[in-house]
């Protein structure tokens, strides 16, 4: 068994062994993974945190030890809290820009030192020992207000509905799965929409009953979710109503209390 990191700001993950497969996730610096198969060019990969499985390109890998994969399973995760900061490597000729949510590991007086790599990360922190309530999961919601919506997106830059969701959560001390139909699994339903609070998680189906969509309730009638970028809309037992088209653009299917 192999074992990596990203140590790029982000990298994308497709769902198949090419460059121009679809993108359903993203790694961010100081992700962690194990490798499932090697091709030529390309390594499908297990994330640590979520257990997704995709393909990153053999060249945005950096192998660690089995080793180093342990210790960092076994530590108390630390991310960087800043919308973006810098990381630079000891010798200060390398410098480079990483995202809220970004994983520190071995995080100690300022550096990230493990097997041959050092790096400085002078920014704001959160280590998730600490679980936040869901005032902390609306203040968290926010700062992704206008993030332009991105299949398979997970960062400030660029994110979809789960990767919202998912990173939001991840941010105040909790685990969500990847995907809006693996979060659907979590959690207890509610019975009406009345009963909705900020933090509670909504998820919409299409025509077929899939699950395709999911969003972040601040209150029982309104909704903070990514659909063409992060936005807030009207929110009632029928779904989202989209307030710039005077239409309902999501149906929903279930409220969800996860925490």
């Amino acid at each position: 068994m192999q074992f990596g990191i990203c140590l790029l700001s982000v990298v994308p993950c497709r769902k198949e062994p090419a460059n121009s497969s679809e993108m359903v996730t993203q790694l961010l610096f100081g992700e962690h993974y194990t490798i499932l198969e090697i091709t030529e060019n390309w390594l499908k990969i297990k994330v640590a945190f979520d257990n997704y499985e995709c393909w990153i390109n053999v060249k945005q890998h950096t192998r660690i030890s089995e080793s180093t994969f342990n210790q960092i399973q076994k530590q108390q995760p630390v991310y960087s809290n800043e919308l973006i900061q810098v990381m630079s490597s000891e010798s200060g000729d390398v410098n480079f820009p990483i995202c809220l949510g970004s994983a520190l590991p071995f995080f100690n007086n300022r550096k990230i030192s493990f097997e041959d790599k050092i790096f400085t990360f002078e920014g704001a922190t959160y280590s998730s020992n600490e679980k936040r309530s869901a005032k902390n999961i609306i203040s968290t919601s926010y700062l992704f207000i206008n993030t332009p919506y991105l299949w398979g997106g997970k960062n400030p830059l660029g994110i979809d509905c789960s990767g919202f969701t998912q990173l939001v959560y991840k941010l105040n001390g909790y685990k969500l799965p990847r995907d809006a139909y693996q979060q659907v699994e979590l959690g207890n339903a509610l019975s009406f929409v009345e009963e909705a609070e900020a933090g509670d998680l909504a998820f919409f189906d299409n025509e077929e009953g899939k699950i395709v969509h999911v969003g972040v309730l601040l209150d029982h009638e309104r909704i903070i979710h990514a659909s063409g970028c992060v936005r807030i809309d009207k929110f009632d037992h029928y779904g989202i109503f989209n307030t710039d088209t005077k239409k309902y653009s999501h149906t929903l299917r279930v409220i969800k209390k996860v925490i």
